[in-house]
């Protein structure tokens, strides 16, 4: 009997329940981009994840472990159900190996709960909740470019010590707007700060009126926005349409690059916030930048660079152990430090998290800015160890049960 006859005969039996690693394609590295790309995130994530991801492939000359990388990616549209049947079709009909990004959290949170029953690596960059590696960890994820508690800590410790409090929360209703506006509250009590209430809005809100006259009305002196993208945008805009900063400063918990050119720095500015990456930080996040700016005529935000760095690792760790199996790439990974153009010293914890340092940033005021990408002042820098939840405090299930 020929190879291929027996390979046919393997994988038909995945429908009936069988393991699809004899599927997997002969000389083939499949990385499956799962992004938005026709929503609020598009401009942030989308294609741009797409290019940072090749990016990586290209950079080790497109073959890794005697395996060829092919690219493919889909739009999820904001939507878990629609981001778990690609993402399973991949799986059992695509041989893909890993799956990357996953920006938004809901959407993070389903894709983690299939890829961890699969046992497939899921290397998430665009979502933030601390739950990814806390109450709903997986033993075969890794969350790299920041959370919650990360974006969060820094910047409600920097506004306290100023004096800003208390404060009010405009927050985005879902799993990342709830698990930001969680992560935040308890930083500025631990800092030494109030929180007297907070206002929920939907996902994707065009008017946020009525939830800016309740913040105005509340009496707080800090305006902490708990979303993101077109949601964060508005909500900045429309809070200088009622004047808020006249009576409360205005915080962003999580800002991404393009949503700053795309607002404008006339409302911008000022606003402090923590990240990850910044294009103009060091020489070697100017070189990797530029070379995404020929490509995609944009700089890079902090999640498609984590793209290409998440990615960047798991190839290191693949050519090192000549595996794609992925418990033996995910302890690869675990045990060698995170050193390119996007962390240094970094290290991936078993609960799932890329441990590295953050950077408290200022938006610039428009006269300070030299260019359409000259839009953040560095302040500091956050050791990851202190930005990040320790691993204990994070309540994740599969290190409780080891």
């Amino acid at each position: 009997m020929k190879f291929g006859r027996v390979k046919a005969i393997a994988c038909g039996l995945v429908a009936l329940g069988a393991s699809n690693w004899a599927c997997a394609e002969e000389g083939v590295l499949r990385v499956g981009i799962i992004t938005d790309m026709s929503g609020q995130y598009a401009d942030g994530n989308g294609t741009g994840s797409v290019v940072a991801a090749q990016m990586a492939a290209d950079e080790i000359g497109g073959t890794v472990a005697g395996r060829r990388i092919e690219i493919i990616s889909a739009d999820h549209q904001d939507k878990p159900d629609v981001a778990v049947g690609i993402v399973r079709n991949w799986i059992d009909n695509k041989s893909v190996d890993v799956i990357a990004e996953g920006v938004n959290s809901a959407v993070a949170l389903a894709i983690q709960n299939l890829t961890r029953e699969r046992k497939k690596l899921f290397l998430i960059s665009g979502s933030g909740s601390s739950d990814l590696t806390g109450k709903q960890c997986s033993p075969t994820s890794v969350q790299w470019t920041y959370d919650t508690y990360a974006s969060s800590n820094a910047t409600a410790k920097a506004v306290v010590a100023r004096g800003g409090t208390p404060w009010f929360f405009l927050t985005a209703d879902y799993a990342f707007g709830q698990a930001l506006e969680r992560d935040a509250s308890r930083s500025v009590v631990a800092a030494g700060g109030q929180v007297t209430g907070e206002v929920r809005h939907p996902f994707n809100t065009a008017d946020f009126s009525s939830f800016l006259l309740q913040a105005q009305s509340s009496g707080a002196k800090i305006l902490a926005l708990a979303n993101a993208g077109a949601d964060f945008r508005n909500a900045v805009a429309q809070a200088d349409e009622f004047n808020i900063r006249q009576s409360m400063q205005v915080v962003a918990l999580q800002v991404t690059l393009t949503d700053v050119p795309a607002l404008g720095l006339a409302h911008a500015h000022d606003l402090l916030f923590t990240d990850s990456f910044y294009w103009d930080r060091t020489p070697e996040t100017r070189a990797f930048s530029n070379e995404f700016f020929k490509r995609h005529d944009a700089m890079p935000t902090a999640y498609q660079a984590g793209v290409n760095s998440s990615l960047r690792h798991y190839f290191k760790a693949v050519a090192a152990t000549n595996s794609v199996d992925p418990e033996t790439v995910i302890a690869q990974m675990r045990k060698t430090p995170v050193n390119d153009f996007f962390a240094q010293g970094g290290k991936v914890r078993e609960d799932g998290r890329m441990v590295h340092d953050m950077y408290l940033m200022r938006i610039k005021k428009p006269e300070e800015s030299k260019q359409k990408w000259d839009l953040y002042e560095y302040l500091s820098t956050v050791p990851g160890d202190e930005a990040f939840r320790p691993m204990a405090e994070g309540g994740c299930p599969y290190l409780a049960s080891k």
